[in-house]
């Protein structure tokens, strides 16, 4: 009998019970559905939430911008031409303003009534007999050398506005990195901080014009986000802002053909752009009793050339710059790229409107200050390019110290410039300086003569200096004229009345060397009067004009003065 095998069970005998099987436990199914939790991943903290985040990047360009206004606010109390014109027709009684209107400046007529409701609540509270006129000792003065602040802060509130405004639209656009540096590189813009400066409308332009531009922005991103979902409070917003800042001035309405390259540029439904196509529709309606007026004034803008070297220059560097600025590698969050809106917005309106000026001249680049806004989108996508985090597409601790060099020198190289827009010179005359000349050449009882006449609107900055004096070619003033200037005498009755004068002295107030005379008959007879009767005492130059005092002999010029 052979043994049994390996792995074999020996023969059951009789008796024999077989051994039972090994039992094993099963093993528990596989469900191939189900993974193992991964482990937890470190804490990290939480985001800020979306207001916090907005407020992160306003806070800093709008304090910087706020802060770069305030410096130099004053300009050593001086004030020019431009600024008087404001002062003078926000003080003027609500019917002679509307009176003056109808026959000059009816362009700004809006923001000059803006200025009497700002001055006259102003007055209200600080003046001397106002609310807290007391505790200020009367802070608000009766002339504009006393309220060169009262007159300035609306530029400078609105600027501030549109600082912040920049940085909203760049985070809107792209992220708070760009929002914020562009917000900072409006804020350090020379244009920008000088009309910070000015009791003119182009600040609140500006500021108008980039919330409108926000609002389209939003109005995108909505319609492309959640198609369904209305935008009619948007919509209502950007009209009202839009057609605001073109009633305050009129070549704001050069934006409109940005906003509408941007949505198309952005491919936005046909549905969006025929509802923006009926609101630029209404704003230009809105917009057009004030264009056929302002034509019947169009000498207004006689003194208009076309653009000098200089302009042409700055513009030139500009657009070189923002297109440069463009080619940084960024990604858009909406419809609208910060490309198709910074671009357009810094080149299309300044090309119209020298493409208006072939035909008539009408550039100014204070006009299109708005514009300065596309170039700081365009600045800020790239310095938040350059300024990128270490680590963040291969930045390195010495690659960001070194490229962080480039925008420290610009700053360095702009602070020349800064400094010399908070001096009187920066502007094309000044007033106060006027005054002081006035004051150290006249006499009690001389006589006064503006060459000219328009230079009459220095008196409305220091009444004092020339109160002492007769204006012997002035018929009417400027008030009961209806003017800016006042009316004069024939040139006759001018002649008659030099010649005339008591004390036999004459104190002349007029534009500097170089200028261009006036033909006027009244001019040519001041001028020849003077030239034939009189003789030359003293003259003394000041900013943008020249004080001299005339006196019929040798003996006059000696006569002592006391004022």
């Amino acid at each position: 009998m052979r043994p049994p095998l390996s792995g074999e069970h020996p023969p059951a005998g009789p008796g024999h019970r077989p051994p039972r099987p090994h039992r094993t436990r099963p093993e528990p199914a596989i469900d191939a559905t189900r993974t193992e939790p991964a482990p937890a991943p470190p804490a990290q903290p939480p985001a800020p939430p979306a207001g916090r985040l907005r407020h992160t990047v306003v806070w800093a360009p709008a304090v910087l911008m706020g802060a770069l206004g305030a410096w130099g606010l004053r300009r050593d109390g001086a004030m020019w031409r431009d600024e008087i014109v404001t002062y003078d027709m926000a003080h003027r009684a609500p019917a002679a303003l509307w009176a003056t209107l109808r026959h000059i400046d009816v362009v700004h007529g809006l923001y000059y009534a803006l200025m009497h409701l700002w001055f006259t609540a102003y007055e209200a509270v600080l003046g001397p007999g106002g609310l807290l006129g007391p505790a200020f000792g009367g802070a608000v003065g009766r002339t504009l050398g006393e309220d060169v602040i009262a007159l300035r802060l609306p530029s400078l509130a609105a600027m501030t506005a549109a600082a912040a405004g920049v940085a909203l639209l760049g985070n809107l656009l792209v992220g708070p990195r760009t929002g914020r540096w562009a917000g900072i590189a409006f804020a350090l813009l020379p244009p920008v901080q000088q009309y910070a400066q000015e009791g003119r409308s182009y600040a609140l332009v500006c500021a108008l014009v980039v919330w409108a531009c926000y609002l389209l922005v939003r109005i995108a991103a909505r319609t492309r986000r959640a198609p369904g979902r209305s935008c009619r409070a948007l919509w209502g917003g950007y009209t009202a802002l839009m057609l605001t800042a073109c009633l305050l001035h009129e070549f704001a309405v050069l934006v409109v053909p940005v906003h509408g390259a941007a949505l198309v540029l952005g491919r936005l439904p046909r549905r969006t752009l025929r509802t923006w196509a009926l609101t630029v529709a209404g704003v230009l309606a809105g917009l057009a009793p004030l264009a056929l007026a302002s034509t019947r004034q169009s000498d207004q803008l006689s003194w208009l050339m076309w653009p000098d070297p200089l302009q042409l220059l700055t513009f030139a560097v500009l657009a070189a710059t923002g297109i440069a600025c463009s080619r940084a590698r960024i990604r858009s969050r909406g419809p609208i790229g910060l490309r198709a809106l910074g671009l357009p917005l810094l080149l299309l309106p300044t090309l119209l409107l020298f493409l208006l000026s072939t035909a008539e001249p009408t550039y100014v680049d204070r006009y299109v200050l708005f514009s300065m806004a596309g170039f700081a989108l365009l600045a800020g996508a790239a310095l938040a390019r350059l300024l990128r985090p270490v680590g963040e597409d291969g930045q390195t601790g010495t690659r960001l110290r070194r490229r962080a060099l480039a925008p420290v020198l610009v700053v360095v190289a702009l602070l020349p410039v800064d400094v010399r827009l908070r001096m009187p010179v920066s502007r094309v005359d000044d007033a106060t300086a006027v005054a002081h000349a006035v004051r150290a050449l006249a006499g009690p009882g001389d006589g006064l003569l503006f060459t000219p006449a328009r230079r009459r609107i220095w008196v409305a900055a220091h009444p004092d200096a020339y109160r002492d004096l007769h204006d012997l070619a002035l018929r009417r003033d400027p008030v009961a004229s209806r003017t800016l200037y006042g009316t004069e005498r024939s040139g006759d009755a001018i002649r008659d009345r030099m010649l005339t004068t008591p004390t036999g002295r004459i104190v002349v107030v007029g534009d500097g060397p170089g200028q261009p005379d006036d033909s006027s008959d009244e001019e040519i007879a001041k001028r020849t009067t003077l030239r034939e009767a009189f003789v030359l005492c003293r003259s003394r130059p000041v900013h943008g004009g020249r004080v001299a005092l005339y006196a019929r002999g040798e003996a006059g010029c000696t006569a002592p003065v006391r004022r």
